[in-house]
């Protein structure tokens, strides 16, 4: 048996070159806190030495294609039960909490117990404004960072999730399945929370991030489609009624001063 692949892009037009997507938050309220998306890059490495993997062709690919968003809070939280028996979050920073208590409810969610996975793994979910978008077929994979060494690793994992951006444009959440409840959670502003892979149709292509604007175009399409994971189990049933709503363009970069 033999199998030929052929690749045939042109050398000019709207597949060729670097793939371009756009992030954006959905909500400027306090958009000072949310740091821009950025690509991910090993520390200042030994590249000293010909052989060393700072080197590798293998490595810079692979790292080129991975954005890291980063966690825009300090929390500190505990997994507890009440008298009854019913699961809640404990802030044990306290008064020393960053973020005041009557806040925290609307960035960090417990979900409902009855919506776990498994019956002894809490999942909780940070709510974030961070969207993509592209103007060809584009999927986002979110996965956890696992170039990211922690001295004081989670005592859970993350959430992963895959989907199409270019059809399918809606603002990320931290999705965090809690193991060892006896262990807190604790997230560090300015760390990474997860990892953001973009796949396209040429694997030969690199991503171009860009700053999105939020056109009337973007937001009425978004609009079409926000909300509809409260009425249907499978979201992904609705992606061909997307593509028809769709409009060709809704990336726009942002012009800066």
């Amino acid at each position: 048996m033999q199998i030929n692949i052929t690749y045939d892009r042109p050398e000019d037009g709207p597949r060729s070159g670097p793939v371009q997507v756009g992030w954006f938050l959905t909500q400027d309220k306090g958009a000072v806190l949310y740091d821009p998306p950025e690509r991910l890059v090993s520390r200042p490495p030994n590249r000293t030495h010909a052989k060393s993997a700072s080197r590798c062709p293998a490595v810079i690919q692979m790292e080129s294609r991975y954005f890291v968003v980063k966690c825009p809070f300090d929390l500190h939280i505990g997994f507890s039960r009440d008298d009854k028996g019913k699961a809640l979050l404990v802030n044990r920073a306290g008064t020393a909490s960053p973020i005041r208590g009557n806040k925290l409810g609307e960035v960090l969610t417990l979900v409902s117990e009855p919506e776990w996975r498994f019956p002894d793994r809490p999942t909780v979910q940070l709510s974030l404004p961070y969207c993509f978008i592209a103007d060809e077929p584009v999927w986002l994979t979110q996965i956890g960072t696992f170039a990211h060494y922690r001295r004081d690793p989670l005592p859970g994992t993350i959430f992963g999730g895959r989907f199409p951006l270019s059809l399918w444009p809606r603002p990320l959440m931290w999705a965090f399945e809690w193991h060892d409840t006896d262990r807190d959670l604790i997230l560090k502003r300015g760390e990474p929370l997860f990892y953001c892979q973009f796949e396209h149709d040429g694997p030969d292509r690199p991503v171009q991030m860009v700053e999105a604007e939020k056109t009337p175009e973007l937001t009425a399409y978004m609009e079409k489609i926000s909300g509809v994971v409260n009425y249907v189990n499978q979201t992904f049933s609705l992606m061909k009624q997307a593509e028809a709503l769709r409009p060709a363009k809704l990336l726009k970069a942002k012009e800066r001063p």
